[in-house]
């Protein structure tokens, strides 16, 4: 970034694949491109052990390498990247300003790629646990629980890909799923089934989580009879949903209940030159390669807008 540099063509909020993807494009139209990103660059993607349906990789690509080289792409065609956390947006007139924990910035175009979070079960011991058995990323804290007994919290694509990685290192992986059938693509669901050290407790829903210093147990209800179980486990995974990163935007650009951000056919909000790429705009299927074409998507639209 040129020393005192504030003001840019584009400004994108978010440096997963989608905020990427869009500032290959701009950036290639010689439009100068600042991505602002709160924490590693890539997103929730770098936390995906293998990509197998990522198309121009038959044998699958880490989520990690694969962001690593559309960072690579990005920059060389004079990206900028600076980590902030946004904390407002002023979409008002020609030039909307991005408020973030570096400094104000300002741009012709903002295109909106920030992704979302895990959700948080709300749990008694959830929060007191985090870090000491409580985790979010299987990816991350899975070989901390080498020969131990696991639970995996979710019934989706997400939560059975993390409880099959996870049997790489634990003795057993119970999935708690609140419905009696998995919500996970059939393929994933076939390798679940075959795997021997995962069980599954169906009808089920974690009430509180409970331990000493570290998690030592789960208290389950079964939502159909409301029998009160005790699965003792040693770590619980958290994989019920993501809430897209939009606290900063209410009352600014309309949202739909989830907080996802509302976008017409070409991904612009309802102001004029603020756009939405990826895990973040509504009915966002959450797939890497979506992200990646909602970000050249909006890249085209936000370049047009400017011309």
């Amino acid at each position: 970034m040129a020393k005192g540099k504030t003001d840019y063509d584009i400004i994108i909020i978010g440096g997963g694949p989608a905020g990427l993807s869009a500032a290959i494009y701009t950036a290639r139209a010689r439009l100068s491109t600042l991505i602002l990103e709160n924490a590693l660059v890539g997103g929730q993607s770098v936390n995906a052990e293998r990509l197998d349906n990522y198309p121009g990789f038959p044998n699958g690509i880490s989520g990690a390498e694969l962001a690593s080289l559309m960072q690579e792409q990005a920059t060389k065609y004079g990206t900028e990247i600076i980590t902030a956390e946004v904390t407002g947006l002023k979409p008002e007139g020609p030039r909307k300003t991005v408020l973030s924990t570096e400094g104000n910035f300002t741009a012709g175009a903002i295109i909106i790629a920030g992704g979302c979070q895990r959700q948080k079960l709300g749990v008694p011991g959830e929060a007191e646990f985090t870090g000491r058995g409580v985790s979010f990323c299987a990816t991350c804290d899975g070989a901390f629980f080498r020969d131990r007994e696991i639970a995996v919290v979710g019934g989706g694509d997400a939560a059975i890909t993390e409880a099959l990685h996870l049997t790489k290192f634990a003795s057993k992986v119970t999935v708690i799923h609140r419905r009696d059938q998995l919500r996970a693509t059939p393929i994933v669901q076939e390798k679940a089934f075959a795997e021997p050290k995962i069980e599954f407790r169906w009808d089920s829903v974690v009430e509180a989580i409970e331990g000493d210093d570290f998690v030592r147990s789960l208290k389950l209800r079964n939502v159909k009879t409301n029998e009160i179980s005790t699965l003792t486990v040693d770590g619980v995974f958290m994989s019920i949903g993501f809430k897209p990163n939009t606290d900063y935007l209410k009352d600014v650009i309309p949202l739909d209940k989830s907080g996802a951000v509302i976008t017409d056919g070409s991904l612009e909000t309802q102001v004029s030159g603020v756009f939405a790429a990826g895990d973040i705009r509504q009915h966002s299927p959450r797939q890497v390669i979506v992200a990646a074409g909602d970000g050249a998507h909006a890249a085209i639209s936000a370049t047009k807008h400017l011309t």
